[in-house]
């Protein structure tokens, strides 16, 4: 071996350690570097060479700096990770909700309500007192009030969720066309084993984590450039230098047909909700006679009935539409009949959407199923899991509870209410319903009303007094003989429209110029002729409460529930009594009032489209919106907990791989230290080698 190879071994081993060194230190630097992964220099042998006596040693040289990173680790991390996150936001936004419906104060819903039935008790003992009139339309305001402003509260929670949804899918586009960007230049600078780029990997995890944050996602490392990044679903979001991105669209339909289906038509509706609409066609046939039954989670269970019965709908031509639950559906266009099978999905909310250039946007926006699992096929992790689970879930569900409270409070009062008497007798009853399609069967969903279900066949009786005497001149039932089909007396929700109703009325021979019916803007409106005046007697078909006449209440759900405006001006109009087998009407009368104070503990049944929830008075209704709402939030305050654990174990044990140590660093340090120092000490003494030859020349 040579000199010159002593100088060559010496300056190597100079470089491998000032490399060790810039490596520790860079590592040092970065110790508070979030995504950082700690470095080494990996060192080979230089090749030997054969010598007389035996292989030479050339020292050494630095081969490759490598990351410390274990990517398995780190795909289980992202699962783990994706999911805390979900559970953490989700925990963040249901204690906003919870407190809306704290109860522990003597101001909620629910002491409102108390004090509502409590009025009408009272009422019921002084029934001709103005004072108690007074104090209970105070009252009931109040808690008309409370209803309104809590679904509102809701309303806005959702409406926030989506300027939330809207940014963290902005924000997740950019990651991807970040990482799709990182691949290209890894594609270009990294050179395995010879040139790492170490950097870009970092960035690249990095923005993978965070991405995590917002929804549940997995990684395909190929190597290099040659990286995907799927959502848990399995839709592609990065493919090597490609990005595809998400969208949050606005309501939209689309139709599944069957192979066999040749039908053209357009699905539109009108309205708006949490859950997503399934229409399946059952029987098939032209639009108008083909028949759909309905699902809120993609097909796994179908709206039923009160009796269980699975529900049927009817096609129908637009501007005729069907109301199925919170929508009016009608279809437009069509010269093909449906096909049994055929499929229409309605998303009447803003969705989240996969985009690819090659098909139409696929919906992946998170959805619950019926026995509370996640739609696995969909979005299920990260904060935007969370957002859409606590705005159609959650909040949605709340806001479907208080809507059934609403309704069901609005119906009960108003089922006895119309079918009473107050201080004076009605020169005129208008309704506070509209009726969208007033020669449809009022029993059906066409008619457009929201208690269509609940009327039934029977009869609607009204009594006709003259206004100066206060004398009976007739009184009865109201005959519907005259109009289709002839020759049936009484009201018939399968057959009878609210033009019948109105025809009916006009043809009674009985009221042929006592009282007129007529349709204003949709609503039904009974007046007086002349001098007389009329009171609503007995009403088994609740048409007069489902049309909104001689009611206490008007509205059609929590966000619009209120008083009937003809009561803040006379409150002689509230009715405590009722019309008796004499034909008499008494100001102390309080049939009424007693009724409807009996519903502070009468079980009643609250319907969903969900659910129907039997045997329960409307306090118990409304105590056990607030406990699953406090159900919900302890769960995902205990579900945050475990897997911030989970994700935290995992955490640390990455840190373990990839973490700085700063003792560990440190030591490395002044190991590098001593190994320059003695490289050098090898270059100085092969100098003075070279040296000495030099001299002996001399």
């Amino acid at each position: 071996m040579s000199i010159s190879s002593l100088f060559n071994l010496g300056w190597n081993a100079l470089n491998g350690a000032q490399s060790a060194i810039q490596t520790t230190g860079n590592n040092i630097a970065n110790v508070n570097t979030p995504g950082y992964s700690r470095q080494e220099v990996r060192f080979e042998e230089a090749p030997t060479l054969d010598k007389f006596g035996g292989q030479m040693g050339q020292g050494v040289y630095a081969a490759e700096v490598i990351r410390h990173f274990n990517k398995f680790l780190f795909s289980s991390y992202l699962d783990k990770y994706s999911t805390q996150q979900r559970w953490e936001k989700q925990y963040e936004e249901l204690q906003g909700v919870e407190n809306l419906f704290n109860e522990a104060n003597t101001s909620g819903i629910n002491a409102a309500l108390t004090t509502f039935f409590n009025d009408w008790q009272e009422l019921s003992k002084r029934p001709d007192d103005k004072s108690v009139r007074e104090a209970l339309l105070a009252h009931s305001d109040n808690l008309t009030k409370l209803i309104r402003n809590a679904d509102d509260t809701m309303l806005r929670m959702q409406q926030e969720i989506d300027q939330q949804i809207g940014q963290d899918v902005d924000a997740v586009n950019d990651m991807l066309r970040s990482i799709a960007d990182i691949n290209r230049q890894l594609n270009i600078h990294d050179d395995p084993g010879r040139n790492n780029a170490n950097t870009l990997y970092d960035q690249r995890d990095q923005l993978v984590r965070k991405l995590a944050e917002k929804l549940d996602v997995t990684v395909v490392d190929n190597g290099g450039g040659n990286y995907t990044v799927n959502t848990k679903a399995g839709q592609t979001l990065v493919d090597g230098t490609v990005a595809y991105e998400l969208r949050f669209d606005g309501p939209k339909s689309e139709a599944q047909l069957t192979t066999t289906s040749a039908f053209d038509g357009t699905l539109e509706f009108t309205g708006s909700d949490s859950s997503e609409y399934t229409l399946e066609v059952v029987t098939g046939g032209a639009v108008g006679t083909a028949t759909y039954r309905v699902s809120l989670d993609g097909g796994q269970t179908w709206l039923k009935d009160a009796d269980g019965n699975e529900l049927h709908y009817t096609t129908q031509t637009s501007p005729t539409t069907e109301r199925v639950k919170g929508l009016d559906i009608s279809f437009t266009g069509a010269t093909q009949p449906m096909s049994a099978g055929d499929r229409f999905t309605i998303t009447p909310k803003s969705g989240l959407y996969w985009v690819t250039p090659t098909r139409d946007p696929l919906n992946v926006t998170p959805q619950a199923l019926s026995d509370g699992t996640d739609n696995t096929s969909r979005i299920t992790g990260g904060s935007l899991g969370a957002l859409f689970t606590v705005r159609d879930d959650k909040i949605g569900e709340y806001r479907d509870k208080l809507d059934a409270f609403a309704n069901t409070l609005m119906w009960e009062v108003n089922r006895i209410h119309s079918q009473g008497a107050g201080l004076e007798k009605l020169a005129q009853s208008a309704g506070t319903t509209k009726v969208p399609n007033t020669t449809a069967s009022l029993g059906s969903p066409t008619a457009g009303i929201n208690f269509h279900d609940r009327l039934q066949d029977g009869n609607i009786g009204i009594y006709v007094y003259d206004k100066t005497t206060g004398a009976v001149v007739n009184s009865g039932s109201i005959d519907f003989s005259s109009v289709v089909p002839p020759g049936l007396a009484n009201f018939s929700k399968d057959d009878h429209s609210l033009q019948d109703v109105v025809d009916a009325i006009n043809n009674d021979a009985k009221f042929t110029g006592l009282i007129t019916a007529s349709i204003k803007d949709g609503k039904l409106v009974v007046d007086g002729v002349g001098d007389n005046v009329f009171s609503f007697g007995a009403d088994s078909t609740g048409v007069l409460a489902a049309l909104g006449l001689n009611t206490f209440f008007q509205g059609s759900g929590a966000a619009d529930i209120a008083l009937r405006p003809e009561l803040r001006q006379n409150t002689g109009l509230i009715n405590a009594g009722q019309v008796n087998g004499a034909s008499e009407g008494n100001s102390g009368d309080n049939n009424s009032a007693k009724e409807i104070a009996a519903l502070s503990t009468k079980k009643v049944t609250v319907s969903m489209f969900s659910s129907n929830s039997g045997n329960q008075s409307l306090s118990e209704f409304y105590s056990s919106i607030v406990a699953v709402v406090g159900a919900d939030t302890a769960s995902a305050k205990f579900n945050k907990a475990f897997h911030q654990a989970m994700s935290d174990d995992i955490d640390s044990r990455m840190s373990s791989v990839s973490g700085v140590n700063l003792d560990e660093e440190m030591a490395s340090l002044v190991k590098f230290q001593h190994s320059y120092k003695a490289a050098a000490k090898l270059v100085t003494t092969a100098d003075e080698m070279f040296q000495v030859l030099l001299r002996l020349k001399q």
